[in-house]
């Protein structure tokens, strides 16, 4: 039993360490938590994504990945230009922000929208496959019989992070209820998905 929970324990320490991190994913989780618009789809989304990935992780499929390489290649042109699109967006809104996004009202908005940028985001970022489908996964192949415990520590660290990030950014609201507090934040998220876009189109 102790071992167990030290597994557990090992694996939501080192899922946390690996998602905590700041990138496009989160910085749209963010975004999505502050303007409570489809929070919990996002949140959900992500949670569910990374726990099938974790599994194929710890499963094994990262070996089976490295035999094509040219998947990572693609997903990393794919994911790049997708990400420059969105930072290009953000951008935008920085200097119109009349067409900015706001949590009190979103017009040109919607949940299909939100929903299949989250998918993006999450399935079009080659470091999604590196953080959990490899790196956890070879870590957890190191305990043994106990991988899957890893794993499921992992699996549960994802979810309490998205679910903090995303249901937690709403106190925020208050600290942003001025545009220009909203074309700061808008400015963070282009300069993120820009220069993580350029590295995934540059590394590709």
């Amino acid at each position: 039993m102790t071992n167990a929970l030290t597994a557990a324990a090992a694996g939501f320490g080192t899922g946390l360490s690996l998602i905590v991190a700041i990138g496009a994913q989160n910085a749209f989780v963010l975004r999505q938590g502050i303007r409570r618009d489809a929070v919990l789809a996002v949140v959900g989304i992500c949670a569910l994504s990374d726990a099938l990935l974790i599994t194929l992780g710890v499963g094994g499929v990262g070996a089976v990945v490295v035999a094509w390489p040219g998947a990572l290649t693609a997903v990393g042109w794919i994911g790049g230009a997708f990400l420059l699109c969105y930072g290009a967006l953000a951008a935008r809104r920085v200097f119109r922000p009349a067409g900015a996004l706001r949590a009190d009202g979103d017009v040109a908005g919607s949940r299909r929208r939100a929903v299949l940028t989250c998918l993006a985001l999450t399935w079009l970022n080659p470091h999604v496959y590196l953080d959990t489908v490899f790196l956890l996964g070879s870590v957890a192949a190191d305990r043994g019989s106990l991988r899957w415990t890893f794993g499921l520590g992992a699996v549960v660290a994802s979810l309490c992070w998205f679910a903090a990030l995303g249901f937690g950014a709403r106190y925020l609201g208050r600290f942003l209820a001025r545009p220009a507090a909203w074309r700061v934040l808008d400015g963070l998220v282009a300069v993120t998905m820009i220069v993580l876009g350029v590295t995934l189109v540059a590394g590709a």
